[in-house]
């Protein structure tokens, strides 16, 4: 079964950065980028399934038959963002340390496992992952792992690349462009969607936006949603300040993860889609202030939203 989206054209961005955006948002539909310099290219992130990588390195074809892609870099290890791999296994894969265990941990086996559970996790998972397609999907992991800061020359192009650290996942990358005053920031940054933190501590993430936001950049182009500016850090930094705010006041006051989850109301962020997030990343606040509390896995965490997503 083919996947049931098809993606747009790449984004020109300018001095060799483009973008690839997806004609329609939700879980798992996740954006690229493209880096040319003289001769090769390197790659921003694969995507969720064979069928949507496919379609983009076809979309990519007329800038890449110039400019071979060389380089992928995954910016964090949520499978969205590497799926894909197999596709580009030719080419030098670079990942964080810290997404590197987390790919280990949530391959397409994962995944797979969780959307055949008769649970409530799997009836959700089924139905935000309905889209795609994970049968022929074999894992393809980093064939060179960094951490702190790299440099690359991507054909003459300087390209940063910068470990976050424990932000969004367990390792995410932002990858800096200063040439072309771009960055693009992995799952960091949401734009209409609400902002994950799987893991925490919440603390990464915002020094992750504080980071993004100390870049000499005008464009951003987030892990979802389209092509913005700074503008859309503050907003994901205010979103994650909120909740870890309220979360706090009400694990003070006792009341269990789960039901603070439900009694929190988003105010300014009530219009982000998947609301139901805000389940994974109370629990997540949860965890800092009593580190007795155990880690959830996928099924769990799944559950979680779930159950806020139809109580």
């Amino acid at each position: 079964m083919a996947s049931l989206v098809s993606p747009i054209r790449p984004v020109d961005l300018g001095r060799g950065c483009h973008a690839w955006i997806p004609s329609a948002g939700g879980w798992g539909m996740s954006n690229a980028g493209l880096v040319t310099g003289r001769g090769e290219s390197l790659l921003v992130d694969t995507l969720f399934d064979l069928h949507l990588t496919g379609a983009m390195l076809a979309g990519l074809a007329p800038l890449t038959d110039t400019a071979p892609i060389s380089t992928v870099v995954n910016t964090h290890g949520n499978g969205d963002h590497w799926f894909g791999n197999q596709l580009v296994a030719h080419a030098e894969i670079i990942a964080a340390r810290g997404s590197l265990t987390d790919m280990r941990q949530a391959g397409p086996a994962q995944v797979r496992a969780l959307l055949a559970e008769d649970s409530d996790a799997g009836r959700f998972a089924r139905r935000i992952f309905a889209r795609f397609d994970y049968r022929d999907v074999q894992p393809v992991l980093p064939n060179r792992v960094f951490e702190g800061e790299t440099v690359l020359d991507i054909g003459g192009t300087e390209v940063r690349l910068i470990d976050a650290g424990a932000a969004h996942s367990a390792g995410d990358t932002i990858v800096h462009v200063p040439s072309a005053r771009t960055v693009y920031t992995g799952d960091i940054v949401f734009v209409g969607a609400t902002p994950l933190v799987w893991h925490g501590p919440f603390a990464g993430g915002l020094a992750a936006c504080d980071l993004l936001l100390g870049l000499d950049v005008d464009t951003v182009v987030p892990g979802h949603g389209p092509v913005t500016t700074k503008a859309a850090v503050r907003t994901v930094r205010d979103y994650l300040s909120y909740v870890h705010e309220e979360a706090t006041a009400r694990f003070t006051a006792g009341m269990p993860a789960a039901d603070a989850a439900r009694d929190i109301r988003l105010g300014p962020f009530a219009g982000l889609e998947e609301s139901e997030r805000l389940a994974v990343n109370v629990y997540t606040v949860y965890r800092e202030l009593d580190p007795g509390l155990p880690p959830l896995d996928g099924p769990e965490l799944f559950g979680r939203m779930a159950c806020l997503a139809h109580p």
